[in-house]
C-alpha cells in the first residue's frame, strides 16, 4: 500500500461538488472525487457535529488526518474522514447555519476573513493506492471514526461498478423491492446491506463458492438480475410450499432451505394441515424448527432434530435405571440379560411422538444406546 501525504485546500474540493441522490453518491473536487461512494450508507454528521466541524476550521484548529484512494488517474474515492467532508461541503451548499459570535450565520453571511479561512482551509489527507485487497484491509485499520462498517459494506469497498449498483438498487433501500417482497419472511436490515449479504451468501453457498467469490465474477456485469432473480425464486418457493403464513416463519433460514430441499416434491395442503397440529404440540421445544422438518421428514431419517423435542429428565432416567436394575427390555426379549452402566443407556419413549407418545414417566423406558438407535419409530 503506497500512501503519501497531501495538503488539499477546502475550495478545490468544493469545486463540482454535488450530491447526485439515490444511490449515486457525492462527488466533488472537480468530479474527481468520490467523497460518499455509492456502496457506502448515506451516514452523515448531526447537526451538532457538523456546525462543531466548521467552527474547527472557522478557528484554524486541525482536523485529523483523512484518507483518500487512488482509483486511476484523476479518480479517487474518500476512504476516511467522509463525515468532516461532507459537513464541510453542505455548509458551502447552505445546507445549514451556524452559531458565530451570538449571530446565526450560513456561509453567505460569513465575514470575508472567516470566509477566506474556510475556502483556503487545507485538509491533511493521505493519498493511498493498492490492489483491491489491500484497500479493504487498510480501510478496516482507519475506519474506526462514525458508524463500524459491516462486512458486507467493507466487501463493497472492493467490488464496487455497475453490478453492485443494480444489486443494491434491488436489495438496498428500506423501500426496496427485495424488501417489500420478503419482508414477511426474512429480516434484516436493507440501509446496512444485511439483505444484499443473505442474498450474495445463498446463491453462493448454492453455487459453492465464496461471497467474495461470487461478487468478483460478476462485478463488472451490467446488472444484477442473477441476484435478483433467485431471491423471487426463493420466496415464491416458500409462498408454494408453505400458502399459509405463520409470524414464526419470519427469520428462516430460507435460501439455505431452498438451496437444500427445492427439487424435491411436496403435498402444500398436507403440510399445512400438519404445521396447524405441530405449533399446537407442547412436546415441540423449537416451533421454528417445524418448516425444515417438513422439508425433511421425508427425505432425512433424523428430521426430528428439527423440533428439539422434549426430553426425560435426568432424575427420571435415574428411576427408571433403578426400577429397570441396568436391563434394556429389548436385550431381554432376545436373551440377553446382561446390566448396563447408566452411561451405557438412554431414555426411550415406548410410544413414539410420532405416534402420539408423550414425554411422560409412564412412557419411559431405558434402552442400551444399540437398541434406543436402531428403534427409531417403530
Amino acid at each position: 500500500m503506497k500512501i503519501k501525504l497531501h495538503q488539499i485546500p477546502v475550495k478545490d474540493i468544493f469545486k463540482g461538488y454535488k450530491d447526485r441522490g439515490d444511490d449515486r453518491g457525492v462527488v466533488g473536487y472537480d468530479n474527481k472525487l468520490d467523497i460518499r461512494p455509492p456502496y457506502q450508507r448515506n451516514y452523515v454528521y448531526d447537526l451538532d457535529q457538523a456546525r462543531s466541524v466548521i467552527n474547527t476550521i472557522l478557528n484554524n484548529y486541525p482536523l485529523n488526518i483523512m484518507y483518500w484512494v487512488i482509483n486511476g488517474n484523476d479518480s479517487y474515492e474518500v476512504l476516511d474522514g467522509q463525515q468532516r467532508t461532507l459537513s464541510v461541503m453542505q455548509f458551502l451548499d447552505h445546507k445549514f447555519s451556524i452559531e458565530w459570535d451570538g449571530q446565526n450565520m450560513y456561509v453567505d453571511s460569513l465575514p470575508d476573513d472567516l470566509y477566506n479561512v474556510l475556502i483556503n482551509y487545507k485538509f491533511m489527507i493521505y493519498w493511498c493506492e493498492g490492489s483491491d485487497s489491500e484497500k479493504l484491509s487498510w480501510f478496516k485499520t482507519v475506519n474506526i471514526a462514525g458508524e463500524e462498517l459491516t462486512n458486507q459494506e467493507l466487501r463493497n469497498i472492493t467490488y464496487v461498478g455497475p453490478w453492485l449498483s443494480d444489486a443494491k438498487r434491488h436489495f438496498s433501500k428500506r423501500s426496496c423491492v427485495a424488501k417489500k417482497l420478503s419482508d414477511k419472511y426474512i429480516t434484516g436490515d436493507p440501509n446496512r446491506q444485511e439483505l444484499l449479504e443473505k442474498a450474495l451468501k445463498w446463491i453462493s453457498d448454492k453455487q459453492g463458492i465464496s461471497i467474495n467469490e461470487y461478487m468478483a465474477i460478476n462485478c463488472s456485469k451490467n446488472d444484477a438480475n442473477e441476484l435478483w432473480q433467485y431471491w423471487q425464486d426463493v420466496i415464491n418457493w416458500v409462498k408454494k410450499i408453505f400458502p399459509n403464513y405463520h409470524k414464526q416463519m419470519k427469520g428462516l433460514h430460507w435460501g439455505d432451505l431452498y438451496n437444500k430441499y427445492n427439487k424435491n416434491k411436496y403435498n402444500s395442503s398436507e403440510i399445512n394441515n400438519d404445521i396447524d397440529k405441530l405449533i399446537q404440540d407442547d412436546e415441540i421445544k423449537s416451533i421454528k424448527g417445524i418448516w425444515q422438518y417438513e422439508l425433511a421428514k421425508s427425505y432425512e431419517p433424523n428430521a426430528k432434530k428439527f423440533l428439539n423435542l422434549r426430553t426425560f429428565s435426568i432424575a427420571a432416567k435415574n428411576k427408571k435405571y433403578k426400577e429397570q436394575n441396568g436391563i434394556c427390555p429389548i436385550c431381554k426379549s432376545e436373551g440377553l440379560n446382561k446390566k448396563w452402566n447408566l452411561s451405557e443407556m438412554e431414555g426411550d419413549h415406548i410410544i413414539p411422538w410420532s405416534k402420539g407418545g408423550k414425554t411422560e414417566y409412564s412412557n419411559l423406558e431405558m434402552l442400551c444406546k444399540k437398541h434406543n438407535e436402531s428403534k427409531g419409530n417403530m
